[in-house]
């Protein structure tokens, strides 16, 4: 089993670096991401936007996947391939991005609306950010593993929707997957305890019916089992004491939405 690659002050700050940039590439997909729009062209523009900035798209290429961004609608859990699908009123669309900056790398997770969705979808939405955030509390010196999990498989149970278990977060650095693996679900008290130089990336994935997915026979695309749609939101964070140090942000996403919203 390999271990654990602890990171120093100044590898933090890189990861975070690159953690803002894929930040700021959610923002430029928050721009456009609208009805009409095709998935593709989101990857594009992502891969464009990234290689403007210095970095290198983290997913292109990775064990073979053929795009920049991943991108999964409605019932697609994760590991979406962008592609010629138009974007229509009511869908729901998980934009998942890395990026290779300065040889670390950064990952974060978003899902949009696109136009008006229905009351379980928005609230799929609301409760899965709940959940990231109750998870990213946990991630702090002292506490272990299974306290994560076990914030967000229990926000998301009570609220009646059901937690993925066969996908899981990670440790991230100078590779895009490192140890440990960070499940969505757990029990209090177990698994490796939290330490300072960690940085772990946490994604609850999140489905508003059963827990069961399938996967596709393109080695890539994970779907519902029950077809109902599913939600994932990422940060990469750094373990420290007290508090956690969330190196990414959905402030960039966040405004651009705000700002559509008032126009």
């Amino acid at each position: 089993m390999s271990k654990i690659n602890y990171k120093s002050v100044e590898e933090i700050e890189l990861i975070r670096e690159s953690s803002l940039l894929v930040s700021k590439t959610l923002g430029e997909i928050a721009k456009v991401i609208a009805p009409g729009v095709k998935t593709i062209e989101l990857d594009k523009l992502a891969e464009t936007f990234i290689r403007d900035n210095g970095g290198v798209p983290a997913f292109l290429n990775y064990h073979g996947f053929p795009y920049s961004l991943c991108i999964s609608l409605n019932d697609q859990v994760v590991h979406g391939f962008p592609g010629s699908h138009v974007l229509t009123e009511g869908d729901l669309v998980s934009v998942d991005c890395g990026v290779v900056l300065n040889k670390y790398y950064g990952d974060s997770a978003y899902t949009f609306a696109i136009g008006e969705v229905n009351d379980q979808v928005k609230k799929l939405m609301r409760v899965t950010q709940e959940c990231l955030k109750l998870g990213v509390e946990k991630a702090v010196v002292g506490m272990r593993i299974g306290d994560i999990g076990y914030a967000v498989q229990e926000h998301a149970e009570k609220n009646g929707f059901g937690v993925v278990k066969e996908l899981v977060g990670h440790g991230v650095g100078l590779k895009l997957h490192e140890k440990p693996e960070v499940p969505n679900y757990g029990k209090r008290g177990a698994g490796i305890k939290l330490e300072e130089g960690m940085v772990i990336a946490i994604e609850p994935m999140i489905n508003a019916g059963r827990a069961g997915v399938k996967f596709w026979d393109d080695g890539w695309t994970v779907s519902t089992s029950d077809k109902k749609p599913s939600a994932h939101y990422e940060h990469t964070v750094a373990v420290r004491k007290g508090t956690p140090d969330i190196l990414s942000t959905f402030d960039y996403v966040e405004n651009v939405l705000k700002e559509k919203n008032n126009n």
